[in-house]
Parts: C-alpha cells; structure tokens; sequence
C-alpha cells in the first residue's frame, strides 16, 4: 500500500506543510471571486479578470525567478514563498475589517499568490529529489496526489458553510494561516540542505530564463508529455466555467447539487494516486502515459449530454469522476518522470516551465472556450472541448526513455 510505505521524519514535516496549504486553500477556493462579488459587487467581467489575470501575472512574476530558485538552497525559497502568501492573504481581512478593500488589492494578491506557488513548487520540487530515495519519488508524489484530491473534496463544501455562517472573509484566514503553518513545518526539517550544484555560467544571464524550455523540449518524452499536459489541462479547466453556466443559470441546478458534483467525484483522486504504484510495478511508466494517458480524454464529452435533474447530476459526478481517477493515477507517475529525466542544476528551471505552460495555456483556452460560449452557447462549447480533447493522446510518447545517471549524492543529509 502506497500510505504504508515509511519515507523519514523529513519528508514527513514536507508532506505536513503541503497538505496544510492544500487544505487551507481548499477551504478557501474561489474565496477572491466571491469576495469581489459579495463585498465589493464587481461585475462578471471584474470577475472574469480576477480569474484569469492573476495568475497570468503571477505566471510572468514567476518567470525570471526560476534561475533565482535554482542555485539557492530550496528550504529558505519555500519559507519564503509561504510567508509572502501569508502576508498577502492576511491584507484582505485587515483592509475589509476597515472598509479599505478593493479590487485592485484583490487583483495585486491574486498575482503575489499565484507567482509565490510557481516558485514554491519549483523549489519543493527540487527539495523532494534531493531528500527521497529515486525509488521513493512515485510514493512521494502519489501522497502528495492523493492530499491534493482530498483537500478538494472537503475544503470547497467546508469553506461554502464557514462564509454562510461567519462572512466572506472567514475562509481567506483559515488560508492565510495556513501558510503559516506550511512555513513552520518546513522549519522544523532538520540537517543542512546540500549546496545547489553550478554549471560554471553565471545564473543570472538572460538566457537562464529559457534552460526550463530547452531543457523539456530537448528530451522527446518530456517534449510530448509537455504538450499533451498543456492541452489537456487547459480543455478540463476550460470547460468549468461553462459548467457552471449550463448547471446553474439554464439547467437549474441548485447550488448544493453543483457543490456536490465537484466535490463527490474528488474521491476518486484517492483511488488513483494510491494505484499508481503498483500500476506502474507491473505495467510500467510508458503504458501508464499512454493507457491512463488517454483514458483521462475520453469522458470530457459526456459533460456536452447533461439534463436536468437527478440523471444530469449523476451524468456530471460519474463523467468528473472517471476523469478524477485517471488524472490522480497520471499526475504522480508524471511527476517522477519528470524529475527522473532532470538535471538536479535544472529541477527549478524546468518545474518553472512547466507550471507558467500549464497556466497560460489554461487562461488562453478558458478565454476561447468563454468567447465561443458567448457566440453559441455553453454546450456546443463543452462539446467542442469534449471533441479537441479526443485528439491529445495523439501526442503522447510512443516510447519511453531510461533516466540519466547523475552523479554525486543523490539525497540531502538529514
């Protein structure tokens, strides 16, 4: 079993901190958009900026500290990360218990958050490879999966009936400190982080920036694993707004039903991280990317056949579901692979890339799926995505690569 398999004090004051911000951040999802419509009445297009352009800023934020990250020692980078999205969630409940808050504040956080993720995830990313055994990295990451799915099963339902009860900035509190608590728990690891390894280039040249690229689309795999995750990402993420629109304002939907339609399907992330070991034990990495790989594209099409009612709800949790469970079995397997196949000089560079490819794709597909909705309507939307969708696992990779020996130490001291 995946949750039995011990990995060391270390790794588990890591694990601490990101289920403390997943949940914190679980509980308070979508908590920005709903305050600037509660608090300070923005319309749908404010609403629609707070979405997309924070992160987008946040993921051009990101970009030049990639090469920052990599040659610093990665425990400081993430206390660092955690107290700055403290410090920036904790401004909104000061600035509305004084009447202050406004969308522009909510706007310059939603950026600080989100370039603060990019960068911590770089930096744990490359923590994670340096304080887990190579054949404990699949266990690492499936736990961390598997906390992921979870936090998002309770935190969003949770977090819904704490604003009801105490007001729209409860939740953003509970995030805030949750930080705070992530921050903690990566103090308390113990022993001295080994020093970033140098190329013998400065790191601040210009063309540092690009190493994350040219690294990815340099290795085949990586190159095609990196494309599919774009698309596939940007078309699921693209199509929940129009989810939204379809289920609420025209099939009727009471917002209880949509709450549980995204929330029962997430147990299906339990189920698939906790596989992804012994899939990958007796099947292997390449026929995970390209079985799981395409099994995760084929249900988004069942969203564009909704009804309403009690068979609309079950059509939404079953199709969220199946996918939910093939994604968590993926996204571990993935994740290893990639920092198998990654230098330790260019985990944070290329874990960067990734992430800041992932969100500009997101933000670029959402918008084109909401102008196609405007122009048609929110189901021929969906099943325009539900068909796109069908063609990623053409560019997943038909073979698969043995990771590169490193040499030096491959665990810090603890």
């Amino acid at each position: 079993m995946v949750g039995r398999r011990p990995l060391g004090r270390q790794f588990g004051w890591l694990w601490t901190a990101y289920a403390a911000s997943a949940y914190g951040s679980g509980l308070g999802f979508g908590a920005l958009p709903l305050i600037s419509v509660l608090a300070l009445h923005a319309s749908p297009a404010e609403v629609s900026a707070l979405s997309a352009a924070g992160p987008a800023v946040g993921a051009l934020i990101a970009l030049p500290l990639a090469p920052w990250v990599e040659f610093r020692r990665k425990r400081p980078v993430m206390i660092a990360m955690d107290l700055t999205r403290f410090a920036a969630m904790a401004t909104i409940p000061v600035a509305y218990a004084f009447g202050w808050l406004s969308f522009i504040q909510l706007l310059v956080i939603s950026a600080v958050v989100a370039a603060a993720k990019i960068v911590f995830n770089a930096a744990s990313g490359a923590f994670l490879k340096a304080l887990v055994r190579p054949d404990d990295l699949l266990v690492a990451n499936a736990r961390f999966e598997s906390t992921n799915w979870s936090s998002i099963a309770v935190g969003p339902p949770l977090g819904g009936a704490a604003i009801g009860l105490f007001g729209p900035v409860t939740t953003v509190v509970v995030d805030a400190l949750s930080y705070l608590l992530s921050a903690l728990s990566i103090a308390a690891i113990r022993g001295r982080e080994e020093a970033p390894q140098t190329t013998g280039r400065s790191p601040a040249r210009a063309s540092a920036l690009l190493d994350g690229w040219r690294h990815i689309m340099g290795h085949p795999v990586l190159r095609a694993l990196y494309l599919n995750q774009m698309l596939v990402a940007g078309l699921i993420m693209a199509t929940e707004p129009l989810l939204a629109v379809l289920l609420l304002r025209q099939l009727g939907f009471p917002p209880w039903q949509y709450g549980l339609a995204f929330a029962a399907p997430c147990v299906g992330g339990l189920i698939g991280s906790r596989l992804a070991r012994r899939v990958v034990a007796r099947y292997g990495q390449h026929a995970v990317f390209r079985t799981v790989g395409t099994l995760r594209a084929i249900w988004l099409i069942g969203l564009a056949f909704v009804r309403p009612g009690i068979v609309g709800l079950i059509t939404v949790i079953a199709v969220e579901l199946a996918i939910i469970i093939n994604m968590s079995l993926y996204t571990p397997v993935l994740a290893t692979y990639r920092l198998e196949h990654t230098p330790k000089h260019l985990v944070a560079r290329t874990l960067s890339a990734w992430s800041i490819g992932q969100q500009a794709s997101i933000a670029v597909l959402t918008a084109l799926a909401g102008l196609l909705a405007d122009v048609t309507s929110p189901r021929a939307a969906l099943t325009v995505a539900g068909l796109l969708i069908l063609a990623t696992p053409l560019l997943l990779p038909h073979y698969a690569q043995t990771p590169q020996h490193e040499p030096g130490p491959s665990r810090s001291h603890s």
